[in-house]
Order: structure tokens, then sequence, then C-alpha cells
């Protein structure tokens, strides 16, 4: 096993598909469809999946569809393993919650953002992750500045992990330049890919897995690139990375939910609609998501 690998002592670590939620025409979730959906992105080159994340629209989803998403992605997986539910809650009471919950059912991790309600000093970030640690499961930091307005410095990063609070980063800032610095005062933080556009970036500069966007689309393509790019084979990883890029820099834009979810359905997936405030793309946005994927199958990529 390379350090890149999954590994059941390390469950964040390889490609952690941020699952996207199939939902029916009437916008109720279609948990079958969902439990397919997992069993095959693992069947095709994905270490696991991160149910109740952005991409699987948990903002709009009821406690019980939460709490049934999460399960069905356990049952679906076989082993819990390989299952890191997001817990990103308003209030610290309810992210442990869902921690506990995580932890009841078997998970290998989870995934917390910074309070996103509330634009947090250090004092209350480090407060939040150290009461859901609290729950027994490995947290996994989830730095996304842009949507949360409060940034996981690589220095606050490191007290983190040196607190115990958690034992990753999934890095979404897009600054690259980070990694090193992480490396720097944190050697023992594993640094996960949080942006599908700078997955070559981060890979050579020492992550150790993805919490990925796009293999919900393609899969086994992007299983290639992820294992060429922390193999550090460029010349596998940077065709593949130029011929999906135009894919995968919709992962690092407000529409992405809808885009991976037009481009599994062009595949044949399931995608299916967003709950609003999500509206369906149109225009230029859906001709050019469209363009793409059909570009990206008919270069082979699966």
């Amino acid at each position: 096993m390379t350090a890149s690998s999954w590994t059941p002592d390390r469950p964040w670590r390889g490609i952690m598909v941020a699952t996207a939620l199939p939902l029916r025409a009437d916008l109720s979730v279609d948990h079958d469809a969902y439990a397919e959906h997992v069993r095959w992105l693992l069947d095709n080159g994905c270490d696991g999946v991160v149910p109740n994340g952005s991409l699987g629209e948990y903002q709009t989803l009821t406690a019980q569809e939460r709490d049934r998403v999460m399960r069905t992605a356990v049952e679906a997986a076989g082993d819990g393993a390989r299952v890191m539910p997001g817990v990103a809650a308003y209030g610290v009471a309810e992210a442990r919650h869902w921690a506990e919950r995580a932890a009841e059912a078997g998970c290998g991790s989870v995934l917390l953002l910074p309070p996103n309600a509330y634009r947090a000093d250090e004092r209350a970030v480090r407060a939040h992750y150290a009461e859901v640690a609290r729950a027994g499961v490995p947290v996994v930091a989830y730095n996304n500045p842009v949507d949360t307005k409060v940034d996981l410095t690589p220095a606050l990063l490191a007290r983190l992990h040196a607190e115990g609070a958690v034992v990753a980063v999934k890095e979404y800032s897009g600054d690259v330049r980070r990694a090193y610095e992480i490396a720097e005062v944190a050697p023992e933080l594993d640094l996960l890919i949080g942006a599908d556009d700078v997955l070559l970036e981060l890979a050579l500069a020492g992550a150790v897995g993805w919490t990925a966007g796009y293999p919900n689309a393609f899969p086994a393509t992007c299983a290639e690139l992820y294992h060429a790019a922390v193999a550090g084979d460029t010349d596998t990883a940077l065709p593949l990375y130029r011929s999906l890029h135009p894919l995968l820099r919709w992962d690092s834009r407000t529409e992405f939910v809808q885009a991976i979810k037009v481009s599994m359905d062009i595949v044949g997936r399931h995608g299916g609609p967003t709950r609003p405030p999500r509206l369906p793309l149109t225009g230029e946005a859906e001709a050019a998501v469209r363009a793409a994927t059909e570009k990206a199958v008919a270069a082979g990529h699966h």
C-alpha cells in the first residue's frame, strides 16, 4: 500500500467520492438508485463515498432523509469504514449529533466544515472541532473559505491536529501553495484534494486522498488519473488531466451540483434534478457542460 491508498486504519485516504444524490421528478430521494450508485462507484475504482456533503445537497434534506442517506451508503458499501459522511450543521450540537450517528453506523470518518452560519474566530473554530471530535470518529476538516468565510489556515490546521481534533483536511481553497506550508507545520496531517481542478497540482505536492466530485460520472478514468498523479506519473496523468479539465473545473463553480448531475445523466447514470434553491442549468452553462461531457465520452473516458 502506498501512502495515498485507502486503508482501514486511514479510511479517509484514496478516492472518496462526494456523492451526488439521485432525486426523482417530484424531488424525493431515490434511495434505491443511490445504493446502486454507491456500489457502481466502488466497482469502478473508487475507494469510498462521502454522503451528505454539499454535492449531496445535505442542506435541503430533512433529518430523516439525511440519516437514511448515510445508512443507505453504509449498507451499499458493505463496509462502514468506506463511508465518510458530511456532518456539517448550523450548530455544533447538531454536528456532533451527526458524528455520533455516523459512529453508530460504523463509518470510518466524518467530514466537517467550520461553523457555516457564523464567521467564527480561531477560538470558536477550535471549540467546534473539539466538540465534534468527542463523538469518537476521526474528523476530516473541510476548508472552504469561499462559502464559509472561515479560513482554516495552515497554522490553524496544525493547532487543530496537535489538539487531536482532526486527522486530515479537505483543502478546497484552490491555493495549491498551501500544500507545502501544511506539510511543514503539520507533517502528520493528511492532505486531501478538495477541488477537482487542482487535482494534479495537489497530488504532486503530496496529497494522499481526493474527496472527489467528477468520479460521479467518470469513476474509472478519474481513478486512473488519481493513481497516476499521486505516483508522479505525469506522462499518464497530464494528458488525462488536460482532457478532463473542462469538466473538472465545474467542481469549483457555484453550479457544480447541477453540472455533475447533467454529466451523470448524459453518461447513463441517474443524476436527476436538484432541489431549490438550486435551479437547472440553462443556456450557455448547460451547453458547455453537455459539450464537455460528450467530448469526454467520445475520448473513451468512463
